[in-house]
């Protein structure tokens, strides 16, 4: 190996570890709003991983009644997407951050009324997605979304 190169290689592999370290950790803000944090439950709404927004999954729960929104998965997707959007708006970002959601569905046989909602939230730039049909999804919901977004400071 010609001896420079030798070199050069040998000193890039000492800097490495100096370079990862002074580009230092990532910040990481745990996200919960006050009604959130009184539920009590063993997770976080969201998580903000430098510019990387983790959102914990939604279901269709409305919030001024805690219940389960009524009529199946179409009011419940409605309602799970609208809790996305309301979740990023407090937070000052908006549907449009949104690169990836990951859908849970307890019957893959309705994905076609859930889509008829999905579609409303987006401009027709739809983020990539994952949808798959789960068992036993939380309080007997229809459906799940959780997503990645991401944001700016």
């Amino acid at each position: 190996m010609n001896p420079l190169l030798r070199n050069v290689l040998i000193s890039a592999a000492l800097c490495l570890p100096l370079l990862a370290q002074a580009a230092g950790k990532p910040k990481v803000e745990f996200i919960n709003s006050d009604q959130a944090k009184a539920a009590g439950y063993p997770f976080s709404q969201a998580v903000q991983v430098d510019h990387t927004l983790y959102l914990s999954g939604q279901i269709g729960i409305d919030p001024a009644t805690g219940k389960l929104a009524a009529g199946g998965v179409g009011p419940e997707a409605r309602q799970a997407m609208q809790n996305i959007k309301d979740l990023l708006a407090e937070h000052g970002h908006s549907m449009a951050d949104i690169v990836k959601c990951t859908v849970m569905l307890a019957d893959i046989k309705e994905w076609p009324a859930f889509n008829e909602v999905y579609r409303g939230f987006f401009d027709g730039r739809f983020p990539a997605r994952s949808a798959f049909a789960g068992s036993g999804l939380a309080l007997g919901a229809r459906v799940e979304v959780e997503c990645i977004a991401v944001v700016g400071d």
